[in-house]
C-alpha cells in the first residue's frame, strides 16, 4: 500500500509498545523506515518486543519502562529523548479496561483506568507537544480511542468517559496546536483481538456460555468479522506519513461500520444476572493477577 520509505527519518514514540495494538502499530511504523521508541511498564516485555520487531524488520526500536500515571517520570523521559533529537510522531496507546456494572465500581478502580487513559494521556501529549511548539518542530500525534465517543458504553464506564475526554482533547488541541503544524486525529478501533483486551472484556461468564462478546463469528458486525491487524496498522501508518497534513483533528472508525448498526458496545450485558457478574469479576481477577505476577519476575 505504501512506499517502503514513508516514514523513514521520522522517530515515534508508541505508548504501551510492548504488546497487543501498540506492538503491532509499532512493527508497521519500522517496515516503513521509521525509528520508534516503545514504553510501558513491563521492562521485560519491552525489551522481548524490541528485540523480535528489530530482528524482524532491521529497524531500530529504543524501549524504557515507564508510568505515564507519573506526570515528572513522562516529563523527564520526553526530555530524555529530545536530547538526541525531536521526536516526529506520538501514539497515545496505553489503556485499561475491564467490564464491571458501574455499582460495583470502587473509587480506586474508577481511578486505575482514569489515571492511565484520561491524566496519563495528557501528560505525554502535553510533554512532546510544549517542546514541539517551543523548537518550531511539526509533529503528529495519533490516539487510540473507541468508538464509545460516540454511542457511551455501559459496564466500561471508566474508558467511556476517560477516552470521551482524549476524543475532546484531540479536536480541542488541533485548533491550538494546528498554528505550530501539530497535527491530532485518533483511531476508534472495533475488536481487534488482542490477549490482554480480550481477557478483560470477554471472559467467560462461568457457566458454559460462549464469551460475553461473540469475538468467532461476529454475526453482529456488518462485515461479519473482527479487525486484522494490518488494517490497524495501514491507518495508523497513514495518519503518520506525509501527505495527509491537512487531516487534523479526527476521530476515524475502523469497526466494518458495527457502531453505525448497534448500540454501546456492551449493551447485551444488560441480561447478565448476579452470578453471571461474579464469575466474570472472578475471570478479571485472574487475568489481573497473572500479570502482576509477570510484571515481578
Amino acid at each position: 500500500m505504501f512506499k517502503d520509505e514513508l516514514l523513514k527519518g521520522k522517530r515515534i514514540l508508541v505508548t504501551g509498545g510492548g504488546s497487543g495494538l501498540g506492538k503491532e502499530m509499532t512493527r508497521h511504523f519500522l517496515k516503513y523506515g521509521a525509528e520508534v521508541y516503545i514504553c510501558g511498564r513491563r521492562e521485560s516485555v519491552l525489551s522481548e518486543t524490541a528485540k523480535e520487531l528489530m530482528d524482524e524488520t532491521g529497524g531500530k526500536v529504543n524501549y524504557f519502562a515507564l508510568d505515564i500515571r507519573d506526570s515528572n517520570a513522562v516529563d523527564a523521559a520526553i526530555e530524555n529523548i529530545f536530547i538526541d533529537g525531536p521526536l516526529d510522531g506520538l501514539v497515545n496507546n496505553a489503556a485499561g479496561n475491564f467490564i464491571s456494572r458501574t455499582k460495583d465500581l470502587s473509587p480506586n478502580a474508577f481511578n486505575a483506568i482514569a489515571s492511565i487513559v484520561f491524566h496519563g494521556t495528557f501528560y505525554i501529549t502535553n510533554a512532546v507537544g510544549r517542546r514541539w511548539i517551543e523548537l518550531g518542530h511539526k509533529g503528529s500525534i495519533l490516539s487510540i480511542l473507541a468508538t464509545w465517543v460516540w454511542t457511551g458504553s455501559p459496564y466500561v464506564i471508566p474508558s467511556a468517559m476517560s477516552k470521551s475526554g482524549i476524543h475532546a482533547m484531540t479536536k480541542s488541541l488541533a485548533v491550538e496546536w494546528g498554528p505550530h503544524g501539530i497535527r491530532l486525529n485518533a483511531i476508534a478501533p472495533g475488536p481487534f483481538p488482542t490477549e490482554g483486551a480480550w481477557a478483560r472484556l470477554s471472559p467467560e461468564t462461568g457457566d458454559g456460555k460462549t464469551s460475553i462478546n461473540d469475538g468467532g463469528s461476529m454475526s453482529s458486525n456488518p462485515l461479519g468479522r473482527v479487525g486484522e491487524m494490518d488494517e490497524l496498522g495501514n491507518l495508523a501508518t497513514f495518519l503518520m506519513g506525509d501527505g495527509c497534513e491537512y487531516l487534523t483533528g479526527q476521530t476515524i472508525a475502523i469497526d466494518g461500520a458495527a457502531y453505525l448498526s448497534a448500540g454501546g458496545t456492551f449493551s447485551s450485558l444488560s441480561n447478565l444476572s448476579d452470578d453471571d457478574w461474579e464469575n466474570i469479576r472472578s475471570t478479571i481477577k485472574k487475568s489481573n493477577d497473572k500479570d502482576k505476577n509477570l510484571r515481578n519476575t
